[in-house]
């Protein structure tokens, strides 16, 4: 029985499971198989890329708070966050990666970072992190 390339369609040789005749028929055919969920993660990693990106410039690393219209200004989503963090106080920071913000009610935006231990804060010369916030 005769078996094809499932891409192209050329006939094959070789190994009994083969299913394509190159790498390229490979590729090509694994591209269009996986190309819109390949093109939604990329386009949603973007889009939290965007967002750290954004609050990073905004803050430096440090604890600011901004006006909403701000960061929507310079494209900030919403939307797009890797998860939240509920403080004991019920407050709710949207992180996204190692940046996070939180929401008031006068249109405001709290940033704050997250910083690890051994964590090396840029500018600081002895390099040790603040105290955690245990709220």
């Amino acid at each position: 029985m005769a078996k094809y390339c499932i891409d192209c369609g050329e006939g094959l040789s070789g190994r009994a499971d083969k299913k394509y005749c190159s790498d390229f028929c490979r590729n090509n055919y694994n591209n269009k198989v996986n190309g819109d969920v390949n093109n939604q993660m990329r386009n949603i990693n973007n889009a939290l890329r965007k967002n750290r990106r954004i609050m990073d410039d905004l803050s430096a690393g440090e604890t600011v708070t901004v006006h909403i219209d701000k960061l929507i200004e310079l494209g900030f989503h919403f939307s797009f966050y890797t998860h939240t963090y509920t403080t004991k106080k019920g407050d709710v920071y949207y992180i996204c990666y190692d940046y996070g913000y939180r929401q008031h009610d006068n249109k405001f935006v709290t940033i704050v970072t997250r910083r690890w231990p051994g964590h090396k804060v840029p500018g600081n010369n002895n390099n040790t992190n603040p105290p955690k916030d245990d709220n």
